[in-house]
Parts: C-alpha cells; structure tokens; sequence
C-alpha cells in the first residue's frame, strides 16, 4: 500500500468504520497537534480527543486535498494536504478547513499515523 493509498483511507475510516477504524490505523506512541492548539501525546490520548470530536461532531465530513508526499523511505513517509470537515455541532450546522502533515511509519504492507499537525491557513497551492 501506498502512502497515498493509506490516506484515502484513513480520510474515509471514521465514515465507513467509525472511531475503531480510524484508531487502527494510528501508532501506539503517535503525537496530534490540532488546530484549536491542543496537543495529544500517545495513543490513548489521541484516543480520547477523537472519540471526543466524534461525540461532539454529529454527521461529520471529513476530506482532504491536495495531498503530497513530500518525502519517502520504505520505513517512513512525510505528506502535507488540505482538509475541510462539517457537520452540526449543538444543533446548527458548524464547518472548519486548514491544512495539516502527516507523517507515517511502515507497519507491514500498510502504515501508521506516527504524527499529525493541522493549523489554520492555506497551503499556499
């Protein structure tokens, strides 16, 4: 599998999968930083946050383009993209969109979410 190939998956996995999905496709000792400032360290509390935003976000969307690998070895890839997600939040409908890189680690014939960084901005593409 592709590093490209993991990522439309991994997109699509809380929609055809739910958090379990998603949470299968993340390393045991992976760092999220997201966009609102937060940052998760480890598994678990990665975990935490996603069910978190999966309680708070009803019929969420979640897309990303423009997505690059910026650099690859056979153990470890490094790709930066767009993304976009709605949904309702309290009851009114709620949106948000930045950019974010993501960097994989080999497990297998797949990958691993190592890391994620989302911030606000344009990529500049």
């Amino acid at each position: 599998m592709t590093p490209l190939e993991f990522l439309r998956e991994y997109e699509t996995s809380g929609r055809t999968g739910g958090v379990e999905r998603t949470l299968r496709m993340i390393d045991e000792r992976a760092v999220y930083w997201f966009s609102d400032g937060s940052a998760h360290v480890g598994k678990a509390a990665v975990e935490r946050a996603i069910r978190r935003n999966a309680d708070l976000i009803r019929d969420e969307t979640y897309r990303m383009s423009d997505v690059a690998v910026v650099a690859q070895t056979a153990e470890v890839a490094a790709c930066t993209f767009r993304f976009d997600w709605s949904g309702v939040v309290g009851g009114e409908p709620a949106s948000g969109s930045g950019r974010g890189t993501i960097v994989l680690r080999r497990r297998g014939e797949s990958w691993a979410v190592v890391h994620e960084h989302l911030s606000k901005g344009t990529t500049g593409a």
